[in-house]
């Protein structure tokens, strides 16, 4: 395999349509003359369905059809979608009651599907779905993150779902009752809604007998099976395609009902079926994400060096189990349990409770953000509680480089890291050394200025499988990929992989992404895994091509070794005057009726997974009077390893920094006692503005990973993982010499200036 030319800050090459209004977004495709779906959904969060009287809505005018569940009963249709169900300490499974595609007998949650109409207009389908004759006999809501309540699911008794642990109990708490310092901290990782700009969206046709089904999705094979299995059909009756998608972040890495409706109401019309989310819509019925309590006790020795680490969370599932919402805040969270210390006696538990609100599932670092979140700040806390620097206690628990490859206490095997280096760096670059004149500075204006630190490490998730095809075309290179863009940048990066592969020019080379008649299989995209496998993919397959192509050649040519140079894009011979391009070769193999040598595939496993790590550096000020908090200072030093386009990286660092701000600051999904939604529109719903966040100062300082042969590591969800808690400890500096001892996000004005309040009311007793 070629290697890969790095750290080229190459403009994205996909902005340009982007820009100008040519993107092709699920709306912009739906086949002419589609009908038209509306939802109706429960407007209660809890209760049983005791009428549900289609007859005058399926008369109204323009309405072609009305799913619910009795329908997909009398077609022999499973009302139930897949999830991921996680086992229990005790080894035996969680709770897994069916979550139905349409409700049947009960509603669990203010915006669950009860009917699908399918109308000529939108607003036919709306005006139908006001003719519908639902009665529901409401229930005791359960909104709290607790065990107990009132009952979601008989299969979940006092609405525990699971009840699962990783690691040594007895020898933790063994260690604990030994260590010459125990410090406790419990901390709230609030609930927040994804809003990606494009909400979720799909149509569904006929082509023939097969069905085509188009989604704004993470990737089409998980659904392509799901259709599959859901009608009973072979593999080549369902099409599943995805075109451009605006913003994904987890949320959109799974199957919704709507996907499974449109296909049937497109089957059973045999028309196009289209349908769009909106705003409100979307904040009601997509998975959220983060929602948990959780409990750490770290155990340090006489100098300060961890021997024993306990987390004990408790999150919210929402109604039902999402697609992978058992698995989030278990097994991912554990992924980075002990984070980037060298600590081998831990125990972690995690109870997933069912409450009467929305699914909740992955979000962008699904698992580690929270992970990381909760030790982070627990270190940090016990930095203050202790009387020891924050920077200091991390140096003296970092994973040394000469320890390497490391297996933590939950089985990964960290494969390389300089953790001092990057903190040292870190420190450098956000100026520690003058934090203390600027934060005079700001007392002096009246505001108070805190600093926060968090060291973060990842793990980069999904598939270790991927494939790739080139197609060597007449004018330049066709790449079929597995993973599913969603805003990240791929066709850009891609393209400068077969670049630098194949010598071709970037805009002779097309990324084909999506659809899964194209492309044979593939792992979509999640868990920051595209550029480390679907590149490696790319490596093994441009190195396939090419040796095809070379022996090819030899045949013809009647010469011997010839090799081919990506950077001229020809191959030569040793020896001789045989240069032939890229382009020729292939038209030669087309020519002798080789055309297949042009084209090459590759299927690849990764031999490890990278851990992608760094340090991010905040500071904040909060005005007295108001309680407004403000990230006024920012810098992040990442260990990202190899870098194909540096700024891309930083693209996605910003991105997931201005995300982890904002879940910190402004944003929080709010329910009332009856499990409504009160924050269910913008007007409610803090998203982070542009104002809100700083300037990121982003700086690399690159261990290439020994996981995989291009030494990269993944960066799509590493901005988030560390914003959260750099953020939380840069409040939590700021108001610890009011004495104030505990902090949760998010940072509202109301919330600091009650905590701002409370602290001085304790202070004049």
């Amino acid at each position: 395999m070629q290697k890969f030319g790095t750290s080229q800050p190459i403009r994205r090459l996909e902005d340009s349509r982007f820009l100008t209004g040519k993107g092709r977004y699920i709306d912009d495709i739906v086949p002419e003359g589609a009908l038209h779906a509306y939802v109706l959904r429960s407007m209660v969060a809890h209760g049983e369905i005791t009428g549900l009287d289609i007859t005058e809505a399926a008369e109204a005018p323009g309405v072609r059809l009305i799913l619910t569940a009795a329908d997909l009963a009398a077609q022999g249709l499973k009302n139930a979608m897949r999830a991921v169900i996680v086992n229990n300490q005790d080894g035996s499974r969680g709770a897994a009651p069916p979550r139905p595609i349409l409700a049947e007998g009960r509603v669990r949650f203010v915006g669950e599907p009860v009917a699908f109409i399918v109308a000529d207009t939108k607003a036919a389908a709306k005006d139908a779905a006001e003719l519908i004759g639902l009665e529901i006999d409401d229930l005791d809501g359960k909104i709290d993150v607790a065990p107990g309540g009132s009952s979601v699911h008989d299969a979940a008794p006092d609405n525990v779902a699971y009840d699962w642990a990783i690691g040594d109990a007895e020898a933790t708490r063994d260690a604990m009752t030994r260590a010459a310092h125990v410090v406790t901290l419990t901390t709230y990782d609030n609930r927040i809604i994804a809003n990606s700009m494009e909400p979720r969206g799909c149509f569904a046709e006929m082509d023939g007998d097969r069905v085509h089904v188009a989604i704004n999705g993470q990737g089409v094979w998980g659904m392509k099976g799901d259709l599959v299995k859901w009608f009973g059909v072979g593999e080549d009756m369902i099409r599943v395609t995805n075109p451009d998608v605006g913003g994904g972040f987890g949320m959109k890495a799974m199957g919704y009902p709507e996907y499974f409706l449109a296909a049937l109401a497109a089957k059973t019309l045999n028309a196009p079926v289209r349908w769009m989310s909106e705003r409100t819509e979307a904040m009601l019925s997509d998975n959220a994400g983060r929602d948990l309590h959780v409990t750490t006790t770290l155990g340090f020795d006489a100098d300060f060096r961890l021997v024993a680490y306990e987390v004990d969370s408790i999150s919210n599932l929402g109604a039902y189990n999402s697609q992978f919402g058992q698995n989030i805040q278990s097994s991912l969270f554990s992924k980075v349990l002990t984070g980037t210390y060298d600590l081998q006696t831990a125990f972690f538990r995690n109870r997933g409770i069912f409450t009467n609100t929305t699914q909740v599932d992955a979000y962008r670092g699904a698992g580690r953000p929270e992970a990381i979140y909760a030790l982070e700040r627990a270190m940090d806390h016990a930095a203050r509680t202790l009387g020891v620097d924050p920077f200091e206690l991390r140096r003296r628990n970092f994973i040394k480089p000469g320890q390497f490859p490391y297996k933590s206490a939950t089985g990964e095997l960290y494969d390389v890291g300089d953790f001092p280096r990057v903190l040292d760096r870190g420190a450098e670059e956000a100026d520690l050394a003058g934090f203390a004149a600027r934060r005079a500075a700001s007392e002096a204006g009246g505001k108070l200025r805190g600093l926060g630190l968090c060291y973060y490490i990842e793990s980069i998730l999904g598939s270790p499988d991927e494939t790739a095809t080139i197609e060597i075309t007449e004018t330049g290179a066709t790449l079929y990929v597995g993973t599913q863009s969603n805003g990240q940048g791929h066709e850009t990066v891609y393209a400068q992989m077969i670049h630098d592969q194949t010598g071709l020019p970037l805009d002779a080379i097309t990324i084909v992404q999506g659809d899964s008649d194209r492309i044979a299989t593939g792992g979509g995209t999640g868990g920051s895994r595209s550029v480390t496998v679907q590149g490696m993919a790319i490596g093994e397959t441009a190195g396939v091509l090419m040796s095809q192509l070379a022996g090819f050649l030899e045949d013809r040519m009647d010469v011997r070794d010839i090799s081919f140079d990506a950077g001229e894009g020809v191959f030569r011979s040793p020896g001789s005057n045989v240069v032939v391009t890229l382009l020729e070769a292939a038209a030669k193999a087309r020519e002798a009726g080789r055309a297949e040598l042009a084209t090459a595939s590759k299927c690849i496993t990764l031999p490890g997974r990278s851990y992608p790590n760094g340090c991010h550096i905040a500071e904040v000020e909060i005005d007295r009077e108001t309680g407004v908090t403000r990230v006024v200072r920012y810098t992040v030093v990442d260990d990202f390893g190899n870098l194909m386009n540096p700024m891309l990286a930083e693209g996605q660092v910003h991105g997931g920094v201005a995300q982890g701000i904002g879940q910190a600051i402004t944003e929080h999904v709010v329910y009332d006692a009856d499990g409504q939604l009160l924050t269910a529109t913008f007007m409610d719903y803090g998203m982070p503005r542009a104002d809100d966040t700083p300037f990121v100062a982003f700086y690399t300082e690159p261990v290439p990973s020994t996981a995989n042969p291009l030494g990269m590591k993944g960066c799509g969800e590493a901005g988030t993982v560390g914003a959260l808690a750099a953020v939380a400890n840069a409040v939590q500096d700021a108001v610890w010499p009011l004495g104030i001892r505990q902090v949760d996000m998010p940072f509202t004005p109301s919330r600091v200036w009650q905590m701002l309040q409370e602290a001085e009311a304790i202070a004049a007793e």
